[in-house]
């Protein structure tokens, strides 16, 4: 295994989490059998409804910024439709059984995320996790390597001068030409018209930037999937702006940790991330009922939320934050994501025999309208026994049948232990918020990183309080050390 390093900001002691399902933490201020009537009789400022990643987020900075926090939600553990399952969760989820085959190892040694994504390392989440100061219940590991599908091969995306000089993504004229728009980004900054040359990436589209360049077709395929991140190609008939920002935000997060890729993911998988934002929730206050059923939203005679019913019990609120499944009559389905969760003896191969991977398949690649994502971890972040793998191959659903619309990416990962298929609606909100004080978050998207996740998040969190999100940390607070 790869001498991988470890965030030393994010030093909480991953090892004193070991356990089936590792969702105790003890301090969470979660009211015991008597105190629940009372806490049901308070009023509230928020009501969260659902222990999603966006949910704890939101409660843990509404709660932070001194607002009386209620968060409950409907299952008897944290992380919703976010949650990371141990294997014999995994079995009763997918095959409605808790018998998995015992040569795949003890099930308590498994965490797998249910929604796969990593961080970019100088992305918008690790903002959140450093001004939160949740760092410290967390242990992160950088992630080995990034790469692309091009003409029926996976490719490494470069992380140094080095590999890009001897990668065959382009030919030798051609890292010229790209160098040149490389130079252009890295120097581009928003409030220096000098840096502009002349261009108003307000009004220029990126299919107009990437041209004064003359990059390729296989070029422009390459830097708007792989670097910058998009999942269709729409972006190119867009202001370019937004555009070079995400190529400097993947810059920037290579940078961070000079790996092989610009991604970090926490020990244990993504199941951390709900739990140790509603322990900064706690801290501040927060109060915690799980496996309460039937939330009902109450409301006024004017269309406003008063508060939340359960059990036959009301407890009184200003404001309601919850996932789309709380309130179905307020959303509409915009798409449907089709993955595979598979457990493999093996890395992904041709991926330099990386540990924790990321694979970019761009839609053209396969004639496609969007892409297709290959994830994979191991052993080396403590989310399967030793020797063992889990990968996920996930997409925006074209057709009904996954099996068959995931298969060109399943052929990328090899011979495969077990492999369970799964498709799930995406919604967004349709209410008005400002007439009904309810503030639902989007269903997560099939993308690998957490980038659009973060920003629904501060969108929401603008709506809720008025106020904008200071994200401008001081991101050298992570520092990398090695194992």
């Amino acid at each position: 295994m790869k001498n991988n390093p470890i965030l030393s900001s994010f030093n909480f002691n991953a090892h004193s989490l070991r356990g089936e399902k590792k969702r105790n933490y003890s301090n969470l201020r979660s009211p015991c059998i008597e105190h629940i009537h009372s806490a049901m009789d308070e009023e509230y400022d928020v009501i969260v409804l659902g222990t999603g990643l966006k949910e704890c987020i939101l409660s843990g900075l509404l709660s932070v910024d001194g607002l009386k926090v209620l968060h409950m939600d409907r299952n008897d553990y944290y992380g919703g439709e976010s949650t990371s399952l141990n294997l014999t969760q995994l079995w009763k989820h997918f095959k409605g059984e808790d018998k998995p085959p015992e040569q795949l190892g003890a099930s308590r040694d498994y965490n797998v995320d249910m929604v796969p994504k990593f961080m970019m390392a100088n992305g918008s989440l690790v903002r959140i996790l450093i001004h939160t100061d949740v760092t410290k219940y967390l242990n992160f590991k950088a992630v080995d390597g990034s790469f692309v599908y091009k003409k029926s091969k996976i490719y490494k995306v470069p992380a140094t001068d080095v590999e890009a000089l001897k990668s065959p993504l382009m030919g030798l004229f051609e890292k010229r030409r790209a160098r040149k728009f490389f130079i252009y980004v890295q120097d581009y900054d928003e409030n220096d018209p000098k840096s502009h040359e002349g261009l108003d990436l307000t009004k220029v589209t990126a299919k107009e930037l990437i041209s004064k360049y003359g990059l390729e077709d296989d070029t422009i395929d390459f830097i708007g999937h792989a670097l910058a991140l998009y999942s269709s190609d729409n972006y190119l008939d867009q202001p370019a702006l937004d555009f070079v920002k995400r190529m400097k935000l993947y810059a920037e997060s290579l940078a961070r940790f000079q790996g092989g890729s610009p991604y970090i993911y926490p020990l244990y998988g993504l199941g951390e991330l709900p739990q140790a934002f509603a322990r900064l929730s706690a801290v501040y206050g927060g109060t915690y009922m799980l496996n309460k059923p039937e939330c009902k939203i109450e409301y006024g005679d004017d269309g406003k939320v008063i508060g939340v019913t359960s059990e036959g019990e009301t407890a009184k609120c200003k404001k309601v934050v919850c996932d789309p499944s709380y309130l179905p009559d307020k959303v509409k389905k915009v798409g449907k994501v089709a993955r595979a969760v598979c457990i493999m003896s093996h890395p992904i191969p041709d991926t330099n025999d990386s540990h924790s991977a990321q694979v970019i398949v761009p839609q053209k690649q396969l004639g496609r309208k969007s892409d297709m994502y290959l994830f994979c971890c191991s052993y080396a972040h403590n989310v399967a026994p030793k020797g063992k793998f889990i990968a996920f191959v996930s997409t925006e659903a074209e057709t009904d049948d996954p099996k068959v619309e995931l298969e060109p990416g399943i052929k990328l990962l090899g011979p495969v232990d077990e492999i369970f298929y799964d498709n799930y609606d995406r919604y967004e909100p349709t209410n008005d918020h400002t007439a009904d004080n309810c503030f639902i978050s989007a269903s997560y998207d099939p993308t690998t990183h957490f980038e659009t996740t973060v920003n629904d998040v501060i969108q929401m969190y603008t709506k809720i309080t008025g106020k904008t999100l200071d994200l401008s940390v001081d991101l050298s607070a992570a520092s990398a050390t090695e194992e």
